[in-house]
């Protein structure tokens, strides 16, 4: 996943592109670059820059070098798919005369056919990137007579894959081109200027007033006018929608890093998913759901599809559908779901979740339920994103944006959205009654309180990131619902800490984990509320056999629970919640525990190694 800002107007095109990619930089900073138009001597040129690295690079070699004046230009932020991240193939590319300059997000797949009819005719390509074929392209349609516009539209028809492009042409200085096929991108619409973004925090500075676009369709954008056509010429039209989220939600809140920040925002990104949900009667009501009820009584197998965070959510999300709606629930890798060739009905209900609603895995995952018949259901925190779009129905779980490439409040939200799917299929097929949807609601209503109750013992975590600095190796165990939370904290830390960390469901222990357990390994364990007697137990025993060993056991446990206290070698009380609901506030400490530890170990938490906050290429 990349990042791409485009702007025409009346500002100094530098800086605004420079800071809108300062706000997209979590989606890549494999390297950074920029392109402006300006006049040179009666005529239009281009200037450019880039350089691998982060942004700062970028920023430094601007500021001793510093490109003229100009009020068009592109930006872009890189995360590496085609060639390594170095200063040859950072973004943009120019074409082979140097009249155009081109941005892009997302993989060309038949670029290498493309490339050789390039080469074989004359052109010299300077890096190893599929998006120089494609400036190539763009500039000789050019050349043979075209508007930047056609140009776009002619070769977006041969390209294969999916991909976001943003151009520039010398001879045309007042006008930014841009293409996209299931890879974002959204128009910024200013006063006498228009903007480009993967996100509209590219551009929220400036105005919150935004344009959807559709998918396979080309936006031309001058200071006083924005036009879009299909990929075929045609007149198109996108969708205006107003963002309601302000600059300052993007800032850190003197927080250190924006993830500490979003984790202390998770009771009001909780509090804001369930704004709403109930009508006056007291029956639920969710975002966009163009299936009838008729439609969802007569599903008779759910299978949820995600990857990584959003994975975990879905596990948790099957515990609740099949305990309170009585139908069989899968959870799928979406990465692996359409290889095994799964078997989808009319009647089966394919739930796709993600984040940034453009996880190329999930996208595709999709497509392939939706050519089976199979009914589709989105749960996503981008409104207008691809898989929404794409699915029947939608439950946007309104976390506001995530900065952090490590989720935190777009995992408990992600939870929110799965127990209101779970309750709402419940009320359509009558598998519960009112008062006992009624009842789940209420206590939903209450987590925000119980959150911020965990978040007020924010300092205890910390000090135990303090005792394990030198740890090379922590593992998880939960229970039921608590085991999606150990996979969870296990992946946190290997997203942050890079340690190893490993997540197990408790009663696999003697099937083999236990061989992995050393005098002084610290091993977290998500303790099952007293409600549930026989897994508590249960678990109570598992931690046992670790202690035992000679592992320091970290319990999260309920308040009032005492039963543990004998086998816990630091104890981190959680509030009394139902096991369904629970992870809601077990999350939390594994959260702020990742966070810190990655702190003290000196490494980068907003953006890790290797890491882009949305993976929008398989």
């Amino acid at each position: 996943m990349c990042g791409i800002v485009g702007y025409v107007g009346q500002q100094q095109a530098q800086g605004v592109v420079i800071e809108g990619l300062r706000r997209l930089e979590y989606r890549g900073y494999d390297s950074a670059g920029i392109a402006l138009v300006h006049a040179s001597e009666g005529r239009g040129a281009l200037a450019a820059d880039k350089r691998a690295g982060k942004l700062a690079n970028l920023e430094k070699a601007l500021d001793e070098r510093p490109l003229p004046e100009s009020s068009t230009g592109i930006g872009h932020t890189r995360w590496a798919t085609h060639g390594a991240p170095n200063d040859r193939n950072a973004h943009p590319h120019l074409g082979a005369a140097g009249r155009l300059a081109l941005v892009h997000n997302g993989i060309i797949e038949n670029f290498a056919e493309l490339r050789a009819e390039l080469e074989q005719a004359g052109h010299e390509l300077r890096s190893e990137t599929d998006t120089e074929v494609a400036a190539h392209l763009l500039e000789r349609e050019l050349r043979d007579g075209a508007d930047l516009t056609t140009a776009m539209q002619r070769i977006c028809r041969r390209l294969a894959g999916a991909f976001t492009l943003v151009a520039v042409d010398a001879e045309d200085p007042d006008r930014v081109v841009a293409a996209r096929r299931s890879s974002p991108l959204v128009v910024g619409l200013g006063e006498g200027e228009n903007f480009l973004g993967s996100d509209v925090a590219a551009f929220i500075e400036h105005t919150r007033e935004a344009l959807e676009l559709g998918q396979d369709q080309v936006v031309t954008l001058s200071r006083d006018d924005v036009s879009v056509t299909t990929f075929d010429g045609a007149p198109a039209e996108g969708t205006p929608y107003h963002v309601d989220w302000d600059l300052s939600a993007a800032e850190k809140d003197g927080h250190d890093w924006f993830m500490r920040k979003e984790i202390f925002e998770q009771p009001r990104a909780v509090a804001d998913s369930l704004i709403g949900r109930r009508t006056p009667t007291g029956e639920l009501h969710l975002d966009e759901v163009r299936l009838s009820d008729g439609d969802l009584r007569d599903i008779d197998k759910v299978i949820i599809i995600a990857c990584g965070t959003s994975f975990y959510a879905g596990m948790v999300a099957k515990y609740a559908i099949e305990h309170w709606c009585r139908i069989p629930c899968e959870v799928e890798l979406a990465s692996e779901f359409r290889y095994r060739d799964p078997i989808l009905t009319r009647e089966t209900l394919v739930v796709a979740i993600s984040q940034s609603g453009e996880t190329a895995d999930t996208l595709q995952a999709i497509r392939h339920a939706r050519t089976q018949r199979s009914k589709v259901l989105a749960i996503c925190n981008t409104n207008g994103s691809t898989i929404p779009r794409e699915s029947d129905a939608v439950i946007y779980t309104h976390a506001g944006p995530e900065i952090g490439v490590a989720s935190t409040k777009g995992f408990l939200t992600q939870l929110v959205a799965c127990y209101l799917l779970a309750l709402y299929l419940a009320q359509v097929k009558g598998t519960r009654y009112g008062d006992e949807i009624t009842q789940v609601m209420n206590q939903l209503e209450q987590m925000p309180a119980h959150i911020q109750t965990v978040l007020e013992g924010a300092a205890d975590v910390y000090a135990l990131a303090q005792d394990y600095v030198d740890a090379r190796s922590v593992l998880f165990l939960g229970r039921h619902a608590g085991f999606p939370v150990a996979l969870e904290g296990a992946l946190k830390l290997k997203e942050l800490a890079y340690i190893h960390a490993e997540g197990f469901a408790a009663g696999e222990l003697k099937h083999g984990p236990i061989a992995l357990i050393e005098e002084g390994l610290p091993v977290w364990c998500v303790v099952p509320p007293r409600g549930r007697d026989q897994l508590h137990d249960k678990m109570v025993s598992g931690i046992q056999e670790v202690r035992a060993r000679g592992a320091r056991t970290i319990c999260l446990a309920e308040a009032g629970d005492e039963s543990i206290t004998p086998y816990a070698d630091a104890l981190i009380r959680l509030p009394k919640v139902p096991v369904l609901l629970q992870p809601l506030v077990a999350a939390v400490p594994l959260q702020l525990f990742a966070c810190e530890l990655a702190t003290l170990m000196g490494h980068d938490v907003d953006q890790p190694r290797n890491l882009a906050k949305s993976v929008t290429v398989e």
